[in-house]
């Protein structure tokens, strides 16, 4: 079975620990943590250097076996000092994630650019990979902007992060993927969504972060999509499912195991498995 990781949008509601202990509990091999909030209305837990729950995370993947596949989020923005972004750097090489989730927030592409490749190289010295995600409502709003600024850095350590939401939201095709460099492409993050684009930024904002539905349920195009994508890459799996209406609620351990199941199930059906 290829790669699947537990991603923090999953089951935000949980703190680190239990992201991992839920991972563990429900069959993941590997789990999403986030160091830094990705907005002002989620916690922020003190994940960043020695910290008392950090070692109780530390202790956690000990524990149950559970490795972490990446974390998020950095933000590069007109006035990001790349140099600060070390200490969470170093949380993530204390975790031993693989790569970190970096949006593009930033209009003027040139400066973006120039900073992941910053980026890119301070990240290599912890062992670790930035991995830009586009997203509609973000300054790297589709694949092709995301795959260019990638390339321009000049790094191959910079890869490009696709979502299949954002990727069909931002009007994207599978067939864009089929020339990409698998390093490019180190790890996907996987979901399920109505067909129908929503209208509105608020209407993207709200399905992105509360109303996914796991793979097979939805009418995204799962199979062109990860068929293009290179050979058994890893897929962190970031469907949060609070709000879907017709739903029922499901704590956090439940949405994880369903999601997996859901996954699984999915990938054997196509053949994708591994």
């Amino acid at each position: 079975m290829r790669t699947l990781s537990l991603a923090a949008l999953t089951v935000l509601e949980l703190s680190p620990v239990e992201m991992v202990r839920c991972a563990a509990q429900t069959g993941y091999t590997h789990v999403g943590l986030r160091p830094v909030a990705a907005t002002e209305h989620e916690p922020q837990w003190p994940l960043t250097g020695d910290t008392p729950l950090r070692r109780e995370v530390l202790a956690a993947l000990r524990d149950t076996g559970v490795k972490v596949l990446d974390i998020e989020i950095l933000r590069l923005k007109p006035d990001t000092d790349v140099a600060a972004f070390d200490v969470v750097l170093e949380t993530g090489a204390a975790l031993g994630a693989s790569f970190v989730l970096v949006a593009g927030n930033d209009p003027d592409e040139g400066r973006l650019t120039e900073r992941l490749a910053l980026l890119a190289q301070r990240a290599h010295a912890f062992g670790l990979r930035p991995c830009l995600e586009p997203m509609p409502w973000t300054d790297v709003r589709d694949f092709t902007q995301g795959l260019r600024i990638a390339q321009n850095t000049g790094s191959d350590e910079a890869g490009v992060l696709v979502d299949p939401l954002h990727f069909d939201r931002g009007g994207n095709h599978a067939e864009q993927l089929l020339p990409v460099p698998p390093g490019r492409l180190p790890y996907l993050q996987f979901c399920d969504a109505p067909a129908e684009r929503p209208r509105t930024l608020d209407g993207l904002l709200y399905q992105a972060r509360s109303a996914r539905l796991p793979p097979g349920q939805g009418g995204l195009d799962l199979l062109s999509l990860l068929s293009a994508a290179p050979a058994g890459v890893p897929l962190s799996l970031e469907v949060p499912m609070a709000d879907v209406p017709g739903m029922p609620a499901r704590t956090a351990f439940e949405r994880a195991a369903l999601v997996r199941a859901e996954t699984v199930k999915w990938l054997v059906r196509h053949g994708l498995a591994h």
